[in-house]
């Protein structure tokens, strides 16, 4: 599990991979997964299936390691809310009707009153939020199945960002437990429900500003 300061995030050459151990073919547990799972693969558990992740553009990685890096400073380094984590981070969701998924989301924010749920392993429940950087690849899955799943296992806010579009939605889970969009587009504000106090400027996330400068804007410097 990637736990990171701001300060600390670097890009890494996107690659392929082979998993260290044949992918099962057949239907696994969840337990069977996490103990096939290394640290090297990147793979989800959908209805006992083993789903390998392919690695990612390098435009993808600039775009989640500065989100990360922005989460990081407000939530790690100024306010000690909790941390930030990136893949590989395994979060295992139930949903309302007992079906369980493990899915490896581009950015997991969890904060201190969810903390004991971390195992050595995996975060077993709904995290606080999560952003899924979408691409091609994931775009369909990103918006459809997991929208759906976060929102049933009721993951409290969801960011979708775009950055091949330079557009972003977020979504805040409202009191009937649906989700509903809080803020789109590809400017202006949008204010965390969750992450109280933090607000973006949606350019910040296309343009990308140095940190020092978005900390100056958030008046933290």
């Amino acid at each position: 599990m990637n736990r990171v300061s701001y300060s600390e995030v670097r890009v890494v050459e996107p690659a392929t991979y082979t998993p260290s151990k044949p992918v099962p073919t057949e239907p696994v547990s969840f337990e069977q997964f996490i103990e096939w799972l290394d640290e090297d693969t990147h793979a989800e558990w959908v209805d006992g299936k083993v789903i390998l992740k392919m690695p990612v553009s390098f435009k993808h990685q600039h775009e989640n390691r500065y989100i990360v890096k922005l989460l990081a400073a407000w939530v790690e380094d100024q306010h000690q809310m909790g941390y930030v984590y990136t893949a590989p981070l395994q979060v295992k969701l139930t949903l309302p009707d007992g079906r369980q998924r493990s899915r490896e989301p581009d950015i997991v924010v969890i904060l201190n009153d969810r903390l004991n749920q971390m195992t050595e392993q995996y975060f077993d429940g709904a995290p606080n939020l999560i952003v899924e950087v979408l691409s091609p690849t994931t775009r369909a899955i990103d918006r459809g199945e997991k929208f759906a799943e976060y929102e049933a296992a009721g993951v409290p806010e969801y960011w979708l960002i775009d950055p091949d579009r330079q557009y972003a939605e977020f979504f805040q889970l409202d009191e009937t437990g649906a989700y509903r969009v809080a803020f789109s587009g590809s400017e202006g504000v949008y204010r965390s429900r969750v992450l109280e106090g933090l607000w973006l400027e949606l350019r910040w996330l296309w343009e990308r500003p140095p940190v020092w400068d978005v900390l100056k804007q958030w008046g933290l410097v």
